[in-house]
Order: C-alpha cells, then sequence, then structure tokens
C-alpha cells in the first residue's frame, strides 16, 4: 500500500477532501483524483514511516502532549468519593492499561492524523456508567453520513479500508451518554479543521510537499548508493543506429557490467550513423549535486519546521548549528513558547473530552497534565548535584533510585550488634515478596475498606460462585494462610494484598520520614490484617494521637503530612492443597472476576472513614489532628 500511496505525483494537492458516495453508509476520507480515495489517514502513516524530519517532530511533540501523566488538580476536600473514584480511574482505565498509557496512543495519533477516537465501555448494569475505555486507531474510522441536522451519530470501523470487501466495516453509534442502549460508542474528537465539516485535519498539512519532497530525497540517495553506476555518464555509439531490439540487449549488458544486480544504474545512450567514429564515453559534470541537496535539505528542514509550529530543531531532536547547550535560554524559551503555542491546545482538547467520561461517572474533576521536565536545560550538572540527592535526580530522570547503598554499606559496617527497630521485625516477619507464580489481574485504591471488611474471602465468592473449575497441576511446596481464598474445587484463585504507594499527584520529592522511607525502600506486599495489627505496635513513635507511639497505620500511613497511601493488588495465584501449590490450567483472562465484575455481580465493599484512601497531606490540616 505504501508504494501506492507515496509514489503520487508531486503536483497533486497533498490536502485531503470529504465526499459522500453513492452506494456507501460512511463519509469518504481522501482526496479527489484517486491516487489515495478514502485513505487519507493511510497516506499520513505512510509519509510518517517516509519522512525522518517529519516523524521527529511527530514523535517529540506527541510525548510532549501526553507529559508526564495526568493528576487530579483539585486537593479541596469537595467530593472525596468522586475524587478516589477518579484516582482509580487514572490507575486501570481497562482491564490492561493505565489512564496515561491510552493518552500516550491518543496524543501519537492526535499529533499524526489531527484527531483521536476512543471506544467507550458501558457496565453491564447501564446506570453504573462507564467500566473501560479503549484506545482505537483513528485511521480505522470513518464517518457515517450525518443526519438533516448534520450530526453525525455513528462511525464505522475497519481494519483495512483498501480492502473493505474483505474488511466489512462495521457501525458503532457515537459518544451518548443519555442512550446507553449500545454497550459500546465511540468518541471522535480534534481541533477545528476549516472545510472538513465531520473529520479533522493535521495541524501540518501544510507542510506535507515538502515532506513528500523530504521522502524522494531519501530515496534517489539510496539509489545512488544501491547502484554503483549512476547517471553520471554519456555512451555515444557511432557506428550506425541498431534496431529497437540491438539496442535493448546493448543496454542490457552495459547494465550487468556497472551496475549492481538490485538496481538498474541510470545513463545516457547516444546512436549515430557515422561508422567512421568510434563509441565515446562522455563524463556527465555532476560535481555541484552534493551541494545542491545540501541546500534542498536545509530548505525543506526549514519548511517543515515551519508547518510543524517548531520553534526550535533542537526541541524536537532535530540537529541544529547552534548546538543544544551554547544556547540554552534560547532553548528554554522555544520550549515554553511551543508548550503554550502548540502543547496546550492538543492537552485542552484532550481534557476536555475525557471530563465528559468523568462526568458520566460522577466523578468528575478538575485535572491537569504533568509536563515533562529536561531538568538538564535549566541548571548545569554542578548545580543539580549541589541541590538534589542521587535517588532524587534519578525520579526525575524517570529512573529507579539505588538498591545497592546499603548492601555496599554492609560489607564494611557490622549491623549484627544494631538493635532492629519495631518497624524492621514487622517488615521482616509480614512483608512478603511477590511470588513468581502470582499473576496480577487487578490493582486500585483502597476505597474507604473497613478494618473488619475481609476484601479477599468475599470476593472469592463471588467468583466461586460463577466459575467452576477443573484442577490438574504440578506440585511445589509453598503452604500459605488460610485467608488466601480457594474454591470449591480446593484451586486457589484470588489473593488481595496491599501496597504502600506513593500519591503521584503531590511533590516528587522523595521520602524524607524514615518510616516512609523505610516502607518504600522494602517493596513489600502485606496483609490486611498484619497491617490492621501494625497500628498496636511502635513501628512509628511520635506521630500518633498527643506524640502516641501506636496509632492506625491503615488510616494515617506515616502520620501528618505523609504522601502515601494504600493500593490493593489482586493476583490470581497457585492453589494451595496440604502444603501443595496446584496450578489450574484453564483459567484465562475472560473468566477472571476482577473486583471491577464482581462489582456488578452485586459484591459491595464494607466502608466506613474514607481516609483509607487518602494520602494525610490530603486531608484535613494535611493529616495533623486539630
Amino acid at each position: 500500500m505504501k508504494d501506492t500511496l507515496i509514489n503520487i505525483n508531486l503536483e497533486t494537492s497533498t490536502s485531503p477532501v470529504i465526499a459522500e458516495t453513492r452506494g456507501r453508509d460512511w463519509i469518504e476520507y481522501g482526496d479527489a483524483n484517486g491516487d489515495w480515495r478514502n485513505l487519507y489517514p493511510q497516506f499520513l502513516i505512510d509519509l510518517y514511516y517516509s519522512s525522518s524530519i517529519s516523524a521527529a517532530i511527530i514523535n517529540a511533540t506527541s510525548e510532549m502532549i501526553a507529559g508526564e501523566a495526568l493528576i487530579i488538580e483539585d486537593k479541596e476536600e469537595r467530593d472525596l468519593e468522586a475524587r478516589v473514584k477518579l484516582q482509580h480511574f487514572l490507575d486501570r482505565a481497562n482491564s490492561n492499561e493505565s489512564l496515561h498509557e491510552v493518552i500516550k496512543k491518543l496524543s501519537f495519533d492526535f499529533k499524526l492524523q489531527g484527531a483521536f477516537a476512543l471506544n467507550i465501555v458501558y457496565a453491564r448494569d447501564r446506570s453504573q456508567g462507564i467500566s473501560e475505555i479503549y484506545h482505537i486507531a483513528s485511521e480505522k474510522i470513518r464517518c457515517a453520513k450525518p443526519d438533516e441536522f448534520g450530526k453525525v451519530n455513528g462511525y464505522y470501523i475497519s481494519s483495512d479500508w483498501s480492502n473493505t470487501r474483505t474488511n466489512k466495516p462495521y457501525y458503532v453509534p457515537a459518544f451518548n451518554p443519555n442512550d446507553r442502549t449500545s454497550a459500546n460508542q465511540i468518541m471522535y474528537s480534534g481541533l477545528y479543521s476549516p472545510n472538513m465539516n465531520c473529520y479533522y485535519t493535521p495541524d501540518y498539512v501544510s507542510c506535507n510537499n515538502w515532506a513528500l519532497i523530504d521522502s524522494k530525497v531519501s530515496e534517489y540517495h539510496l539509489n545512488n548508493i544501491t547502484n554503483s553506476f549512476s547517471g553520471s555518464y554519456l555512451f555515444s555509439f557511432n557506428n550506425g543506429t541498431p534496431t529497437s531490439e540491438e539496442r535493448r540487449k546493448i543496454e542490457q549488458s552495459i547494465k550487468d557490467k556497472f551496475t549492481s544486480e538490485k538496481a538498474a544504474g541510470r545513463f545516457v545512450l547516444c546512436f549515430s550513423d557515422d561508422r567512421n567514429r568510434a563509441p565515446e564515453i562522455t563524463p556527465l559534470n555532476t560535481a555541484d549535486l552534493s551541494e545542491q541537496y545540501l541546500a534542498l535539505q536545509e530548505l525543506l528542514t526549514s519548511n517543515i519546521c515551519s508547518g510543524h509550529r517548531v520553534t526550535s530543531k533542537t526541541l524536537v531532536g532535530i540537529d541544529s548549528k547552534n548546538g543544544f547547550s551554547s544556547n540554552t535560554d534560547e532553548l528554554i524559551n522555544a520550549s515554553d513558547f511551543y508548550n503554550q503555542t502548540v502543547i496546550r491546545p492538543f492537552q485542552d482538547q484532550l481534557i476536555k473530552q475525557l471530563r465528559k467520561i468523568f462526568q458520566v461517572n460522577q466523578m468528575d474533576m478538575p485535572v491537569q497534565f504533568v509536563q515533562l521536565k529536561p531538568i538538564t536545560v535549566q541548571f548545569d550538572s554542578k548545580t543539580i548535584r549541589e541541590v538534589m540527592t542521587t535517588d532524587e535526580i534519578r525520579e526525575e530522570l524517570g529512573l529507579e533510585p539505588l538498591d545497592n547503598e546499603e548492601e555496599t554499606v554492609e560489607e564494611t559496617v557490622d549491623f549484627s550488634n544494631v538493635e532492629k527497630t519495631e518497624l524492621d521485625k514487622f517488615i521482616e516477619e509480614f512483608g512478603e515478596d511477590i511470588p513468581e507464580d502470582w499473576e496480577i489481574v487487578d490493582e486500585e485504591i483502597v476505597d474507604g475498606e473497613h478494618e473488619d471488611f475481609d476484601f479477599e474471602e468475599v470476593l472469592n465468592e463471588i467468583a466461586n460462585e460463577k466459575l467452576e473449575l477443573a484442577s490438574t497441576g504440578r506440585a511445589n511446596p509453598n503452604a500459605r494462610d488460610k485467608q488466601d481464598g480457594l474454591n470449591k474445587k480446593g484451586t486457589a484463585f484470588f489473593k488481595v494484598r496491599y501496597v504502600y504507594t506513593k500519591d503521584k499527584s503531590l511533590s516528587q520529592q522523595g521520602e524524607t520520614r524514615e518510616f516512609c522511607k523505610l516502607m518504600m525502600r522494602a517493596r513489600k506486599i502485606y496483609r490486611k490484617k498484619d497491617i490492621i495489627n501494625m497500628g498496636s505496635k511502635a513501628v512509628n513513635k511520635g506521630w500518633g494521637p498527643r506524640g502516641a507511639a501506636t496509632y492506625s497505620i491503615w488510616l494515617w500511613k506515616g502520620g501528618g503530612n505523609c504522601h502515601h497511601y494504600w493500593k490493593r493488588a489482586i493476583y490470581q495465584a497457585p492453589a494451595v492443597d496440604d502444603n501443595y501449590v496446584v496450578y489450574p490450567d484453564n483459567i484465562t483472562s475472560d473468566k477472571l472476576i476482577t473486583s471491577a465484575k464482581a462489582r456488578s455481580e452485586g459484591f459491595t465493599i464494607e466502608k466506613n472513614d474514607s481516609l483509607v484512601a487518602r494520602a494525610p497531606k490530603t486531608m484535613t490540616n494535611n493529616g495533623f489532628l486539630n
């Protein structure tokens, strides 16, 4: 398909047109001349793969649009339940992805195609709102013909619009929370494009001709390298004009001798009736071709950048004569300008559409993107080392903290006589590493879960009623606590554990409290009953009421100003039977009843104080008592 779409006449306009076609239920999106009829999105994809300059800009811009994360902006206590629901949705937009993972795909489509699309999946009980959302590649979507008011009420989807006979388009209604008849709906959106009615064009469409030239220049250089003997010589045969068949044989023999096997070289043959002269080989002057192409490369790079509104080539990873470090101030200003004029409109449109989804689920709260932070742009390495720790720098760079600091010290210092703290003892006794044979199936915020509520037991009861699992398997010694759920046939199903987690919507500074440092560094998972019992031990002295040594760790975590909360992790785990592990062989992802599915089957969580779902920093008085 690429050769067909890209190999078009450069005189052809690269701007798309839309057209209603007789016998089609959708609006065609392509060109009027037929080179890429109804295939404009595929043309953009092929152009992306062919133009290295345009691809670099699209990649960098889409990363900027997605940012580091999407966080809840409102810290006020307006609606705690809505905040908890929204945080869970941010963590898990569907069975496989967080919302930010979905946003990354949307951002790429938004920049490349000028539009993005979501598959909205409603809960079985429609009154429960939207259960999941999935990214849909925008090139797969075509708008249905609008109604008499010009409104598009649905979309057609095909995996390959170049062959609709094999890949027959199917209809999906447009997103409409007032009509939830269909379990699936399509949200299709973008920024305004003049004269397009139902489709959206990319913001760089005006420079696509230059991107095509870029692709052709790269093809030219590839052919020059592939063809060891290319259009640089004139062959003159002055012993008569041969027949067409004779000329073909002469040309083929020269190709075989002087060009590579992969492609024919370019040369000129000239025949004459003057039999008194021998053949001549005349070099063609191509000395200035390299200079011409360098000038062309600079010109097309400049025009492509202008079409994308790129204020600095270095900003998007394109080599610049000015370099990176020599014009730091200029780069910072260019980055700020690009963020405000290009990135922000994309992000605002994404948030606008996402909040429509939030409203349906009664969890609408202001959200914002955390922008990418190129810390090395603003400060030199010396300044950074002076004001930030190693782990803080690694956190800014998206790297894990170093784990070997304590191990290095232990080689030279004897800790055998050092008395362990209550927290050290607790983590050592009750903290669990995640076993390799456990498969995580769900993660969510602990939404006000009552201290006495056995989440694991109730979840497994629901699951066991819905599934009858046969067990065959191999055995390994690995006996676990009776708290771990078993189904009717003795095969283990779900294990529920809790993780001490940092609230990413707050500041990204490292842990300062010893309790929080140790809990995060340990990277353990815990049973709920052990966390509750933790509150009777002096694991964080002085942070209880009036400086008490003990308090509810389940509710108050590390105490006032703490940035952490408990996250629930649900695992599919192997069975336990007479001190042996039995691995069920017929549990598939479509059979798993996660907590979300269980709720649709009547599963409800007994709740009390919603404080369990929040980091103390977000509570009244930052988690301190009056």
